[in-house]
């Protein structure tokens, strides 16, 4: 048989197509990011490439002005800074095996969807570490039953689970109630955050301090009763998220949701590595396993940097 003159028989791209890897990084990070919530709110420590599992983070104390006296020494200010050791000890990952039939049969935007669903998966996991940690602010404990959060109405009453709970929804009071707690601990007023489950949005859309324009100052098309985008409270950038922590009182039936309001050092995320997608083709499978994965942890810095509210569900 002659050899071909036009390479007609050579092995492509395209009869090769599925021995080839395809790394999706890029899909996956935009996904990842989009969906980060609390974790573009806190304090975040990137730790990329750097080796140890523990992160310790000095905390000094708050010095104190001393008068100054004629022809007096100076007086000094002592402090022996505390420290906050935060474990980098989560990884998770994102996996799927995907058939060659699959691979060859399915459309175009197949890929698009789990790579986006994979960065979700991700961002999810880490926003729900981070706000899982609310329940330890102002003293308050893991797995304690929200014992150290304020229910939204008054913003100074306990939440009790008890029986059926005692959780209620925002309001103006509440909210105002909430900054001043972090006002008097000295918090600085940048930087806050409110972040509120989807139930409570429809709620600060019915307050006027929220919406109408003698409180906001938007006009035309930017006005939020218009447009119903969430903005700013009080000069507090208000946020939704529906991985608000989920609540049961003691009647194993009355539900409620968690939000909080904090300022950006009351946590701390570092990440040690960030999203990392990877494929390879695995041929007793005759398919391609497709991983992506996260390492990172989580931490409270300052206790008294953020109030935890809990609402009707």
């Amino acid at each position: 048989m002659a050899w071909p003159t036009d390479g007609t028989g050579a092995q492509t791209v395209t009869t090769n197509a599925n021995f080839i890897p395809e790394l999706w990084s890029d899909d996956v990070i935009a996904g990842y990011k989009k969906n980060l919530v609390v974790a573009n709110l806190v304090q975040r420590i990137n730790h990329n490439g750097k080796k140890g599992d523990t992160i310790h983070i000095p905390v000094p104390g708050r010095g104190s002005a001393t008068a100054k006296t004629a022809t007096a020494v100076v007086t000094l200010v002592t402090d022996t800074a505390g420290v906050k050791n935060i474990s980098i000890n989560k990884h998770y990952e994102y996996s799927m095996l995907i058939e060659d039939i699959a691979s060859v049969q399915s459309i175009d935007s197949h890929r698009g969807f789990y790579t986006n669903d994979a960065g979700y998966a991700l961002a999810t996991q880490i926003d729900n570490d981070l706000s899982a940690l609310w329940e330890t602010l102002q003293g308050g404990s893991a797995a304690s039953g929200w014992a150290k959060a304020v229910i939204g109405g008054d913003g100074t009453t306990l939440y009790d689970d008890a029986t059926t709970g005692n959780g209620t929804t925002l309001t103006d009071a509440g909210i105002r109630k909430m900054i001043q707690t972090l006002d008097d601990a000295d918090v600085p007023q940048t930087e806050r955050a409110l972040v509120i489950p989807p139930v409570e949005r429809n709620t600060l859309m019915g307050l006027a301090r929220f919406t109408e324009q003698a409180f906001v100052g938007e006009m035309g098309a930017g006005n939020t009763i218009r447009n119903g985008q969430i903005g700013d409270l009080y000069g507090i950038k208000v946020y939704v998220t529906s991985n608000a922590p989920n609540e049961t009182a003691d009647d194993g039936s009355t539900d409620y949701r968690v939000g909080c309001l904090f300022h950006k050092d009351a946590l701390a995320f570092v990440e040690q590595m960030s999203v990392r997608s990877q494929t390879q083709y695995k041929q007793e499978f005759l398919a391609d396993l497709f991983t992506a994965d996260t390492i990172y942890g989580v931490g409270e810095l300052r206790d008294n940097a953020g109030v935890a509210f809990v609402v009707p569900a």
